[in-house]
């Protein structure tokens, strides 16, 4: 049996199994006496079951009355507490965001970005989740993250905001034979292994088709979800990678410019744009779009975007 029964219908019945009186009730509720009379026998209908019984005074519920009106309360309680939390989370002032990213932001862009707001905006509480590109994607599809800050555009309906440009950089082993070249060409890795991220991921596509381009096809020795532990691989003498350039040297590597212009990734927040964000991401979107200051990560250059005035 599918219940119908609205939840207006539930806080009559609970208050008519307060006053045990309908006609009161009724003045009590504001409505006439027939219009609750009908909603008592439509709740009654759905129910299968009578619930209250007429008496010289009024009416008291039934054995199955008690019953109904217990569980009314409960559902009533449970609604009401959704009520005031969904109100809370949607608060402009005091609300969350759900906000993802990709693993190799974790320790540059967002801290910075997020402290920003965090003085803008002290009581919303933005919800971080950390992943790859595509399960960003699929998190904004069913609705888990509202907003995210990604390598690439989505396709279809998501807007775009460029927050800063980074170069592509080989990083190497101290002891590799290029480590003392300023520029390398992809073609002269030929021979080398890689350590990458693995096949599905942003990066792994974008520095495949890089070597595509380059007319090679590296062998890959190791693969990793996660950047910094790309570098330590390499680091390790265990192959080399192409990486963000902040990622090199961090635990020895060498880095080294590419000779290639397409050797480059933008890092962006992207959002869906068919129907509206919650006022609290909305106004996460709007300081972010008012504030930040778009500006690149190269190789030898420390510098990266950041909110204008700091």
């Amino acid at each position: 049996m599918i219940i119908a029964v609205l939840i207006r219908d539930l806080r009559w019945l609970v208050s008519v199994a307060d006053n045990e009186h309908v006609t009161d009730t009724a003045a009590t509720l504001g409505v006439s006496q027939p219009t609750l009379s009908r909603a008592l026998a439509r709740v009654e209908g759905e129910l299968g079951a009578r619930i209250f019984e007429r008496v010289p005074t009024g009416v008291q519920l039934s054995p199955n009355g008690e019953l109904a009106v217990a569980a009314a309360r409960d559902v009533l309680a449970r609604y009401d507490q959704f009520l005031a939390e969904l109100s809370s989370r949607l608060d402009p002032d005091s609300g969350v965001v759900r906000l993802a990213f990709l693993d190799s932001m974790a320790t540059s862009l967002v801290p910075r970005l997020l402290r920003a707001f965090h003085q803008h905006a002290p009581a919303i509480r933005v919800l971080l989740s950390q992943e790859p590109g595509h399960d960003i994607l699929r998190d904004l599809v069913s609705g888990a993250c509202e907003l995210a800050i990604t390598s690439a555009r989505p396709a279809g309906d998501y807007g775009w905001l460029p927050l800063q440009h980074e170069r592509l950089v080989l990083i190497v082993p101290p002891s590799h034979r290029l480590r003392k070249r300023r520029r390398v060409d992809l073609a002269e890795l030929a021979d080398d292994e890689l350590v990458t991220t693995p096949t599905g991921f942003g990066h792994r596509s974008q520095i495949t088709g890089l070597l595509a381009e380059a007319g090679i096809a590296m062998k890959v020795s190791f693969e990793s979800a996660d950047l910094a532990t790309i570098e330590g691989l390499v680091a390790a003498g265990l192959g080399v990678a192409i990486v963000p350039g902040q990622f090199a040297g961090q635990s020895g590597t060498v880095g080294i410019a590419l000779t290639t212009p397409q050797a480059r990734r933008t890092v962006g927040l992207t959002w869906r744009t068919d129907h509206p964000l919650a006022p609290p991401a909305a106004r996460l979107l709007a300081f972010i779009e008012a504030t930040w200051e778009l500006s690149s990560v190269d190789p030898g250059f420390s510098g990266e975007a950041a909110p204008r005035g700091t």
